[in-house]
């Protein structure tokens, strides 16, 4: 008898792969429900090439923009080339033997690195970690200097699109370039977020197999996408449709997503994988992390921002809606581009004692640190459609640890917020609007927090939470693979 083969699951997270739950979610229930499962990610300087976390093996391939564009990629392979012998160099000289002599070890690296971290540009040479920064903060910035070198156009002819361009899809086609030099046959290939869909294409078509497209937001309609004249915006679109039409399977976040995306990419209805954690049962002394690592004292009340450290979010309002709660001080807990500009912001005088901002923690810990807070706040801005009808990460992370929210009144996050009863709504442009809203939660009474709290917890025990997203998912990939793997 002939042993039947695992299938093999390949997930493509177009993130650098330590802050994505829904990554680490998605691996753990398909290798729990049979799969061998291997997860690829965008590198970056101080990361290593590949590494396990929590039992999944994430393999990561940087990102040089000259492998998207034809008679580049040659250049664009030796970048890469460099890129990993420097890596490579950087994880050896962590790893030296004690008794190795440190200046072999150091001389050595730092030639590495020499090497392969400057790029030439016009007789002068500007680090790589600079450049990288450049793409990730100022897109645009970087789209000008990419298009004049290459295209050699003014860069007036080439405003409000170029940025966007360098974002989608020019990245996310040379990490789909990159990832063919180190990806594996799988059966199936679940990308995360717009940004692998040209490697779902590649990949597919390189090794077999079949493919999940799953679209965790509505890309082209968020941030500078939703701000251009819908004429230049279409042709972006009709890049999304195409990859995405090509997908065996669309997965997405929630119903208001699903309804927006099937006539947009012209697709069927999305199934529905909300973000959920894990269930959580709080443990019978709350946890006090927050306060413990800020210092701050018992009696003083903690309004938590975790997620994306970026503009648009609600973080600067959030900061200035704290100055009217007395007795309570903002934690904003998170990663991003913006994240030293939030630093710098919270350093100035008026918000010092009132505002702190704390490292991103590890999946695995973040509930535990979302408990420790009095209120959870997500003060996310109307300014997009994609950010309308939102349910963000946190929100169901509040909701499985039982802490009261203040949410903005808009229809993604609202409708959730009315039917369990987790909190209260707010204008997020106001910043009193927010700060009547958190005083409102920290007035309840005992009884009411504590009422407020059982209703939450029993929406997160019986269906916000990932054991009960992941029976639907799971559902949708055996209508690809069967029970034996093979599509």
């Amino acid at each position: 008898m002939i042993e039947a083969t695992r299938p093999r699951l390949a997930i493509l997270s177009y993130s650098n792969g330590k802050f994505d739950a829904r990554t680490r979610r998605v691996a753990q229930s398909a290798g729990a429900a049979g799969f061998d499962v291997v997860a690829y990610a965008r590198w970056e300087p101080g990361l290593p090439l590949e590494e396990t976390i929590d039992g999944l093996r994430i393999v990561r391939a940087p990102i040089v923009v000259r492998m998207a564009i034809p008679g580049l990629r040659r250049s664009g392979r030796r970048e890469i080339a460099r890129l990993r012998a420097a890596a490579a160099a950087a994880v050896a000289a962590t790893a030296a033997p004690a008794g190795a002599p440190a200046s072999a070890v150091s001389v050595a690296g730092a030639n590495a690195r020499r090497r392969s971290t400057t790029l030439p540009t016009g007789g002068r040479t500007r680090p790589l970690s600079v450049r990288l920064r450049e793409l990730r903060d100022d897109p645009v910035g970087y789209g000008r200097h990419v298009a004049t070198r290459i295209v050699r156009l003014p860069y007036r002819a080439l405003r409000g699109v170029v940025g966007p361009f360098v974002l989608f899809p020019l990245r996310p086609m040379a990490w789909a370039a990159a990832l063919e030099d180190v990806t594996e046959p799988a059966d199936l290939w679940h990308g995360m977020w717009a940004g692998s869909l040209p490697a779902l294409e590649r990949l597919r078509r390189r090794h077999g197999g079949r493919t999940v497209y799953d679209s965790r937001d509505v890309y082209l309609h968020a941030r500078v996408f939703d701000r251009m004249r819908p004429a230049m915006r279409s042709r972006f679109v009709r890049l999304e449709q195409r990859w995405a039409r090509a997908a065996d399977l669309v997965v997405t976040v929630n119903d208001a997503y699903a309804d927006i995306l099937a006539p947009l990419l012209g697709i069927g209805r999305p199934l529905v994988v909300r973000n959920c954690p894990d269930p959580y049962d709080p443990p019978g002394t709350r946890p006090d992390r927050i306060r413990e690592l800020v210092g701050i004292p018992p009696e003083t009340a903690v309004v938590l921002y975790q997620g994306g450290l970026m503009t648009e979010r609600g973080v600067e309002q959030g900061m200035e809606a704290i100055l009217e709660v007395p007795g309570a001080h903002y934690v904003v807990m998170g990663y991003g581009s913006q994240r030293a500009a939030f630093i710098e912001l919270a350093g100035q005088s008026r918000f010092r004692g009132r505002v702190s901002v704390i490292d991103a923690v590890p999946p695995e810990e973040l509930l535990a640190w979302t408990a420790s807070a009095d209120v959870m706040l997500m003060a996310i801005q109307p300014t997009t459609l994609n950010h309308r009808f939102t349910t963000p990460q946190k929100l169901w992370e509040a909701i499985a640890t039982g802490i009261p929210v203040v949410a903005s009144d808009l229809p993604g996050m609202a409708e959730v917020v009315r039917e369990v009863g987790c909190g209260t709504l707010c204008d997020p442009t106001n910043p009193a609007s927010i700060a009547a809203a958190i005083r409102e939660l920290l007035a309840l009474s005992a009884d009411a927090r504590a009422e407020m709290r059982t209703r939450t917890l029993a929406a997160a025990h019986d269906r916000y939470n990932w054991r009960v997203q992941a029976d639907v998912l799971l559902a949708g990939y055996a209508g690809l693979v069967g029970e034996r793997g093979t599509p």
